[in-house]
């Protein structure tokens, strides 16, 4: 009984893969799915541009030769940007021939690491910090700026193609709080950046927007002007000069 209600559900989730593009979008994260379609699936030839084959050489040229399988990350993160801010099943499996892996290992780093994309997302995906120190400084209300400015929901891609929004978990960014991160995918791997936006407010990450709709390049780093990268608003209050040298040592003799 319980065999038959799985394989029902399974049934039906592969119908609502197949009826809503969408849905299939949504769903591709959480559980690590795919499906053939017609822009992606292994019968599409994939290969790395030739200014990217250079890089591959260099990238494996970190690695001895029998632990090609070590490059694997560099070279989907390289996939990725060279595609537009995604990976295809067939992208995938090109890394796969290089490092002479089975797909299968390739595919188990891609669907693990949440910084790999398997579906479009824009030229400009906005991923919002979800961790506990952002959320508690409002990186809610910076998501929700975000999807109602660009008309969007999670992960979905504006019509005209620039932009998707995101989350992603802790950045590292806790004393900046709350921030976001744009991966600019507009330039192809050439032009690739991926940049940090801190002490944003709803309304600044708006503005930042609308700064890369119009090809402008905001100033990453914190957006508070009453701070310094991540020093304290007005500036130090402590170890305003040089420290003392310990009294155990005697620095000039060294």
């Amino acid at each position: 009984m319980f065999a038959r209600r799985a394989a029902q559900r399974l049934l039906e989730i592969r119908q609502v893969f197949r009826q809503s593009p969408q849905a299939s979008r949504s769903f591709s994260t959480a559980l690590n799915y795919h499906l053939d379609t017609p822009d992606n699936n292994p019968n599409i030839e994939w290969k790395f541009s030739k200014s990217n084959q250079e890089k591959v050489k260099e990238i494996l040229s970190h690695y001895p030769s029998n632990y090609k399988q070590s490059a694997v990350i560099p070279l989907l993160d390289l996939a990725q940007q060279q595609h537009g801010g995604w990976l295809t099943v067939s992208s995938m499996n090109e890394v796969a021939r290089i490092i002479e892996v089975a797909p299968i290992r390739v595919y188990e780093v891609a669907t693990f690491y949440s910084m790999f994309n398997r579906a479009k997302v824009g030229k400009y995906h906005l991923l919002v910090c979800g961790t506990t120190p952002c959320m508690i400084r409002g990186s809610r209300d910076i998501e929700d700026a975000l999807l109602k400015h660009l008309g969007v929901k999670r992960n979905e891609v504006t019509k005209d193609g620039l932009f998707s929004v995101g989350e992603m978990e802790c950045m590292g960014c806790c004393v900046n709080a709350p921030m976001i991160t744009v991966a600019d995918y507009s330039n192809g791997s050439e032009g690739y950046t991926y940049n940090y936006y801190e002490d944003v407010t709803p309304k600044r990450v708006v503005e930042i927007v609308e700064m890369l709709r119009r090809g402008e390049k905001p100033p990453p780093g914190t957006q508070n002007p009453n701070r310094c990268k991540s020093g304290p608003e007005g500036g130090n209050t402590t170890l305003l000069g040089e420290p003392k040298p310990p009294p155990c040592r005697d620095l000039d003799a060294c």
